[in-house]
């Protein structure tokens, strides 16, 4: 029987967010993909609406309105495909370790641990502590469906999900500190263009040995940005 309703999702959220234990203890294991995949969409349309109204506030409003269209719109397929995508690993790796429990079981624990969204979407505003708590949340809760869903001892999925957690966070801390490289490395050759654009602003005024001097330096400006990003 379906228990899709916005009372019954916004239930189920609380549970998994205050008391994942308890809530995965008495998650129905079986029943049809379609709630789950509800529960799914409506985690990420919330998520993304926080996407909008905060590009909304902290960006032009033409750009703005772009990210915001594009995350209430795009986000909710995104995360669908990820969820299966993800439950699909989630089912390889719980056989691994002993699990007896079908793919629909494994997707209902990925899906279900959607609740966080919301709130891991609004800490991804803060820089690497948001990541960090993104993951740690997301692989406790997978811990935590692993004992009480998939019947696997307490210390083997402590093991398998903090390594596994480790190395992911690694990699979400690296990835974050790249992107903030590139787009500082972007912002200063952003300066760089314009200080080298008003070098040649009035070289029609010049005669043609003062603007070939400004277009080498012009040149040697551009070369030295490139160079710094090697």
């Amino acid at each position: 029987m379906s228990d899709a309703s916005l009372t019954a999702i916004i239930d189920k959220a609380k549970a998994v967010v205050f008391d994942p234990v308890n809530f995965y203890r008495n998650m129905a294991q079986t029943g049809g993909f379609g709630d789950p995949i509800i529960f799914v969409i409506v985690m990420a349309v919330v998520s993304g609406l926080i996407i909008a109204l905060l590009s909304l506030i902290g960006a032009d409003l033409s750009m703005g309105m772009a990210v915001g269209f594009a995350a209430v719109v795009v986000m909710p397929v995104m995360v669908l495909i990820g969820s299966f995508i993800g439950a699909a690993i989630m089912f390889v790796i719980w056989k691994l370790m002993g699990s007896e429990k079908s793919y629909e079981t494994a997707y209902r624990c990925v899906a279900y641990a959607a609740a966080i969204m919301p709130l891991t979407t609004l800490l991804a505003f803060i820089p690497y502590l948001g990541a960090a708590i993104k993951v740690i949340w997301s692989f406790y809760l997978l811990y935590v469906a692993s004992i009480e869903v998939h019947a696997i001892k307490a210390g083997t999925a402590a093991i398998v999900f903090g390594v596994l957690g480790a190395l992911m966070l690694l990699m979400n801390l690296g990835a974050e500190q790249a992107a903030r490289n590139m787009a500082s490395q972007l912002e200063q050759m952003g300066g760089q263009f314009d200080g080298m654009g008003k070098q040649l602003q009035g070289t029609e005024d010049m005669t043609p040995a003062e603007a070939g001097k400004a277009v080498g330096e012009f040149l040697k400006g551009l070369q030295e940005a490139a160079d710094k990003q090697k």
